[in-house]
């Protein structure tokens, strides 16, 4: 129920938008495969999956981002 309710961003309500239109072209043209896509899209954007499974493609959050960590250096020069 939390993945429906929360982590809604921009591509999650355009998808289920898209999936709406598509179900309402598919009653409006009697047509019971856009019907059947339709609900394939809506379906995907409230459980929230897509080509990398939930949150598998995520982008770094601010707290992963700003770790302070040691970054090591290597001189490299023209071989000899």
């Amino acid at each position: 129920m939390k993945t429906i309710l929360y982590g809604w961003n921009v591509m999650r309500v355009v998808r289920i938008v898209v999936g709406c239109i598509i179900i309402l072209q598919g009653v409006f043209a009697k047509d019971s495969v856009l019907i059947i896509l339709g609900i394939v899209f809506s379906g995907i954007a409230l459980a929230n999956v897509s080509c990398c499974g939930v949150g598998g493609c995520a982008v770094k959050t601010n707290a992963e981002i700003n770790k302070n960590e040691d970054i090591s250096y290597e001189e490299v020069g023209p071989k000899k």
